[in-house]
């Protein structure tokens, strides 16, 4: 199966937006230092909810029915499903060689964040803004590879993924900017080490567009759609629900996570229930 240019470069603007809002998160901080956390709990919550509703309903279903044209209806399902949690095994696997304290699950606000009462230990903080980086920029490859796959298959079921993603990102900016700011007192690299962060999205949709090149064909879309369902599933319910309810003092995460799956079901509709 081919794809269009057109496609390919729709399918790449969009993993290069989702990895550019870093530096949303990052032109935050250096600007005000503060961020609504009210609002990030919305957003959160928000992004979460769009991101399950669309894995479960629209993503598994194309997979299914990609595989299905090869296995059949049965062992297409079973396909699938070895797809899904293949992509949650992935993200798993990542998550445990990322050292816990600089695992970007949770966005920092401030120094005191990081146990750290005084700021003479600037260097155990730049090198805190260095490790956190890295460890983002490790997330963000099989999150381009998701973001680029949907995209790529459909565009208007890539576009709320993408959105959904952006939001994701910008606290993952916040937690890259602050500590290497206040280490460095250099607003200029904090906000470029935030967005070359983001840049490791545009070579997850690299790699993928490699892969597909190579074995262009529905079983290999298919499970490749599957295992995406499974990487946003995991990303929701592992980083962006427990990061939302950290700072919610109230109901804002669920709240906020039914809205986004609403929307989400709403615009499924709209297109005419599955848009392939």
């Amino acid at each position: 199966m081919d794809f269009e240019f057109n496609q390919i470069l729709i399918a790449f603007i969009f993993t290069l937006i989702a990895g550019l809002s870093t530096s949303i998160g990052a032109f935050l901080v250096l600007i005000r230092r503060k961020v609504s956390k009210s609002m990030l709990v919305i957003s959160l919550g928000f992004s979460a909810g769009v991101m399950i509703y669309i894995s479960f309903v629209e993503i598994l279903h194309s997979s299914t029915i990609e595989l299905a044209k090869i296995y059949g209806q049965t062992n297409g399902a079973w396909m699938t499903m070895l797809a899904f949690f293949s992509g949650i095994g992935i993200i798993l696997i990542i998550d445990k060689l990322v050292p816990d304290f600089e695992n970007p699950h949770e966005p920092h606000f401030g120094i005191e964040d990081y146990g750290i009462e005084h700021k003479a230990d600037m260097d155990k903080i730049k090198k805190m803004g260095i490790l956190t980086a890295l460890a983002i920029t490790i997330h963000n490859v099989p999150e381009g590879m998701a973001v680029f796959t949907s995209s790529l298959q459909n565009p208007a079921v890539g576009l709320p993924i993408v959105i959904a993603i952006a939001i994701h990102n910008i606290p993952e900016g916040i937690a890259v900017a602050i500590p290497f700011y206040y280490s460095t007192n250099s607003r200029k690299k904090a906000f470029w080490l935030a967005t070359l962060s983001g840049l490791a999205e545009p070579v997850g949709a690299i790699i993928a567009f490699m892969l597909l090149s190579t074995v262009m064909n529905d079983s290999f879309l298919g499970f490749i759609l599957g295992m995406v369902a499974g990487i946003m599933v995991y990303i929701s319910i592992d980083e962006l629900i427990p990061a939302a309810k950290k700072y919610d003092s109230g109901h804002k995460t669920i709240y906020s996570l039914v809205a986004g799956m609403a929307v989400m079901a709403i615009s499924l509709a709209l297109l005419g229930g599955h848009a392939h």
